[in-house]
């Protein structure tokens, strides 16, 4: 395979990852870093770097459109973005000291147990929260679009919430991923936002998640331009065909998309970490 092959392929990979990243919320690096280190034998801190600038332009593509249509909590993204920049720049700072197919084994479990929880989640609507105090106070509540019109939801458990993102943060910081697994799972499952809402929302924070981290990739010189360019470029268009897709699609398919990607990616993450492979190079 020649250079323009390959990059011809991590583009197109690039696009399904951007794709997958923008309508489930998630973000592109859960794709992009097992593609680029596993696939094509990338070293792994030039993968996460390279993922970290694709997470950042996953959610440039996608979060204006969310916001335009009503779907992102903006009040949600900027509050608990706080809590996953912190942990984004603690996560960068142990990579280089840490191994990371260890935190890969756990990170796996994570997906796994998380998929579990969302099979077993109730019913859109069966969501009636208690208004908490928190979200009440900075007015965090508000609606989301629906074929019927507009459908006012409250916000509940916000400390809960807020932990578990500077947990996801740290992990964007250490694998170079969008961490919108756990995003999405904390907002949707924790703070009982609607589907919709959580993968929009996510898709809005993950972005300032990544570029925390960036920065500090890029000051080692982990982020190679000829291996960034092609993946941006698919992240881009991929994303841009997520948002067209999500607005017409029911929370409960995207619910089912959200736990296949999940279980294949949690068993891609622990087996790969048993066998040592993100350690190598």
């Amino acid at each position: 395979m020649n250079l323009d092959e390959l990059t011809l392929v991590i583009g197109l990979g690039a696009l399904v990852a951007g794709f997958l990243g923008s309508l489930t919320g998630l973000g592109g690096g859960v794709v992009i870093v097992p593609l680029l280190t596993l696939g094509f034998g990338v070293d792994l801190r030039y993968a996460i770097g390279a993922s970290l600038v694709s997470v950042i332009a996953t959610s440039s593509a996608a979060a204006a459109a969310y916001v335009r249509d009503g779907y992102s909590n903006l009040r949600i993204g900027m509050f608990l973005e706080v809590a996953t920049t912190m942990g984004a720049v603690v996560g960068a700072l142990l990579a280089a000291r840490m191994p990371v197919s260890a935190v890969a084994i756990v990170f796996g479990a994570v997906l796994l147990w998380s998929a579990y929880l969302s099979l077993r989640h109730p019913a859109e609507s069966a969501r009636n929260p208690k208004p908490d105090r928190i979200a009440t106070w900075l007015e965090m509540d508000s609606s989301c679009p629906t074929p019927r019109g507009p459908e006012p939801y409250h916000v509940a458990h916000v400390p809960l919430g807020w932990l578990i993102m500077a947990a996801a943060g740290a992990l964007s910081g250490l694998l170079g991923i969008g961490s919108g697994a756990l995003k999405v799972l904390a907002m949707d499952q924790v703070m009982r936002l609607p589907f919709k809402v959580s993968t929009t929302t996510s898709n809005f924070m993950i972005g300032v998640t990544a570029a925390a981290s960036a920065g500090l990739y890029l000051k080692r010189g982990y982020i190679d331009p000829a291996l960034a360019v092609p993946v941006i470029l698919g992240v881009v268009a991929g994303a841009t065909l997520g948002t067209r897709a999500l607005v017409g699609a029911r929370p409960a398919a995207l619910r089912v998309v959200f736990v296949i990607v999940l279980i294949a990616l949690g068993c891609q993450m622990m087996y790969h970490g048993l066998a040592g492979n993100f350690d190598r190079g």
